[in-house]
């Protein structure tokens, strides 16, 4: 099974955005993009609704937002 990274921080720096920026603009919780943007060796489950919402608000695809990582 796969793991994944959220490439959070680095599409909100694009934006000049902080994490609770991101977090206002797509109405997700702060503790959850914060631990989204924190895991640097990736993810094996996250919440599709949250990763959907965090998509929108930085106007990306989810493709775009998500990294495969290599186990």
């Amino acid at each position: 099974m796969g793991r994944v990274r959220l490439r959070i921080r680095e599409l909100a720096q694009k934006r000049g955005w902080t994490l609770q920026d991101v977090a206002d603009h797509a109405e997700v919780n702060y503790n959850t993009v914060k631990s989204y943007a924190r895991r640097d060796d990736g993810m094996n489950t996250v919440d599709l609704s949250a990763v959907y919402k965090i998509a929108r608000a930085l106007e990306v695809t989810i493709e775009e937002l998500i990294e495969l990582v290599e186990d």
